[in-house]
């Protein structure tokens, strides 16, 4: 990070330097350690910009010009849900920055760091990627200016774009232009050419007509969203005026063995030394360990499908516990790893007959309406490696952090984790309870979660008996988490998430949110046309300002005063059966 660091490794200059809207932590659950690792093990000199100021191009310029290209993220998390929160208001945190403190990163980070960096330095090359830069990679509808935006890559007017998680592609660019060899046809990668498209090309419909047509938005991403996961897809084609931006397929998932190279790399799971203030993000995973990648559930209001890819990609027992050994050897482990798994710990493992292939179904979903027939889950190998951690010397107990899906679960499974990786709270992720809702996230059928409850305390209250006074195990609880606002949510269906929430839960939700349309997501699309755009079909969006209120009130119904407010906002917009339900659901709470 430093010129005397450099000195200090005899380095006089770098090949790649990698700016970051993170403070720089050294640990496998941060993006940029993961690329600096992989090039420097493939023999490549990176230094590392982390939060540089933006008012002025010193900082930009502290490592000198790179000889290959400067690499641009807005950090592990897009620089916008960074900073504002859904209703537009500046954040007072950033875990990801130094004491938690917020404003060290701009809104619009790649864009941003980009034109710095064109500022400094006329002509190097430059790479951008990330969430950021992978979420508007094409035409994507902007929450933030509520707009129609371009390609990141036309505006930032970088060279080349990696989207997803981009290891195998960062190093693709890293040796070509080392190489000096064109960029062009990289997989999981975006270019614009002035070139029109070539025959076997998916081709949008432009810029300017999604801009000004809603319907044609729609379409162009449903287009986009049947073609783009397939490793061995087309490329996709959109015009900006005289330009194309040409998507590539993405790239194949890495073997079990090339993932556990990169999970193995020396990480000194360690914030940069420079920092005196602890990173709040590391703190919760600093003893954790990620054991697959990927995510096959498809959301519709979730980034991960597009970023990681519907490919379920897992690690080998044999890497996951010797990542374990290592952890368990560092002096300030105190005995509890707090999370083997992924985006879902319960998918570690999981494959099909298309997956083995590289390949996903484009037309079908992995688990909505229902799980397919053909996937393949690794619970019992999940269950196995966590077993054998657990045996490790110094190892005391081991938790899944990342929560589990219900829908995915046998009941050997779930006490298992009940008995043995429960700390107290499991995390899981019902995000409503109404159907249609429900429908509109594609998530399971209503009633699934309210029978995943009754299993839970079910298995929970008899391992409670059948432990000994000596020993007595803890009382468990379910920590579920839900969304107000999603589209597809009627008023109705939200006084139905909160009459659950005060019958069935009995306690107040602390793990909530309201909803914010990601770029590039289906439900982003939802919110912006008013239609599904993989059915076509109309759905209610709750964008008043009246609607969003009311929903997230009743999304906490236990505190303070909100089911009194959401009575008299009721009352206000005309919803008289709305008000006499509140008011019942008032005396059942005292509230």
């Amino acid at each position: 990070m430093t010129r005397d660091e450099m000195r200090i490794l005899n380095w006089d200059d770098l090949d790649v330097v990698l700016v970051t809207g993170d403070a720089y932590v050294d640990h496998p659950a941060f993006g940029v350690a993961v690329i600096a690792r992989v090039l420097i093990a493939d023999g490549f000199r990176v230094g590392v910009i982390a939060q540089p100021r933006w008012d002025r191009t010193d900082d930009i310029q502290r490592l000198g010009r790179p000889r290959l290209f400067f690499g641009v993220t807005a950090g592990n998390v897009d620089s916008l849900v960074a900073n504002l929160s859904p209703n537009g208001n500046r954040r007072k945190r950033d875990d990801y920055s130094p004491g938690g403190r917020a404003g060290l990163r701009p809104d619009r980070a790649v864009i941003v760091y980009s034109n710095l960096i064109r500022q400094a330095f006329k002509g190097v090359p430059l790479v951008i990627g990330g969430i950021e830069a992978s979420l508007r990679r094409l035409a994507h509808y902007d929450y933030w200016s509520d707009s129609v935006r371009r390609s990141i890559l036309v505006d930032s007017r970088a060279d080349i774009l990696c989207y997803g998680m981009a290891e195998a592609a960062v190093l693709d660019v890293a040796k070509r232009l080392r190489d000096g060899h064109r960029l062009a046809g990289i997989a999981g990668t975006c270019i614009v050419s002035a070139s029109p498209p070539q025959a076997g090309c998916l081709t949008l419909p432009s810029y300017e007509q999604v801009a000004a047509d809603r319907r044609a938005f729609a379409e162009a991403f449903r287009l986009w969203y049947r073609g783009h996961a397939d490793p061995g897809g087309q490329p996709v084609v959109q015009q900006y005026g005289n330009r194309w931006v040409v998507q590539y397929p993405p790239a194949p998932p890495l073997s079990e063995a090339e993932l556990d190279r990169i999970y193995e790399l020396p990480y000194t799971r360690q914030a940069h030394p420079q920092y005196r203030e602890p990173i709040p993000a590391l703190e919760t995973v600093r003893f954790s360990i990620i054991s697959h990648r990927g995510c096959f559930g498809s959301c519709t209001f979730c980034s991960l499908s597009a970023h990681q890819g519907r490919i379920l990609q897992s690690r080998s027992a044999a890497s996951i516990v010797r990542e374990a050994r290592v952890i368990a050897r560092q002096p300030d482990f105190r005995g509890h790893i707090t999370d083997v798994g992924g985006p879902t710990a319960n998918m570690y493992g999981a494959s099909c007959v298309q997956m083995a292939r590289g390949r996903v179904c484009a037309e079908r979903e992995c688990l909505f309406p229902r799980p397919c027939s053909n996937l393949k889950l690794g619970l019992d190998r999940h269950l196995a490696v966590l077993s054998t951690i657990c045996k490790l010397k110094g190892v005391k107990l081991v938790t899944l952090g990342s929560g589990i899906r219900f829908d995915l679960v046998s009941d050997r499974y779930l006490e298992a984790v009940c008995r043995s990786h429960v700390s107290g709270q499991l995390r899981v992720a019902p995000e409503h309870v109404a159907r249609r809702p429900l429908i509109a996230m594609r998530k399971y059928a209503p009633g699934d979660y309210r029978a995943f409850r009754r299993r839970f305390e079910q298995i929970s209250r008899r391992i409670r008996q059948q432990q000994s006074v000596n020993k007595p195990h803890k009382k468990q609880y379910l920590v579920p988490y839900f969304i107000s606002g999603h589209p597809g949510t009627s008023h109705e269906d939200a006084l139905a998430l909160a009459e659950h929430i005060v019958n069935q839960e009995g306690f107040s939700i602390r793990q909530v949110q309201q909803f914010t349309p990601l770029p590039m997501t289906v439900a982003a699309t939802m919110w912006h046309t008013g239609l599904d755009p993989l059915t076509m079909q109309p759905v209610h969006v709750p964008k008043s300002k009246e609607e969003q209120r009311l929903q997230r009130l009743l999304l906490q119904p236990f505190e303070g005063e909100n089911l009194a407010a959401a009575e008299r906002l009721a009352r206000r917009m005309g919803l008289s059966g709305l008000v006499r339900r509140l008011q019942q659901l008032r005396r059942q709470t005292g509230k």
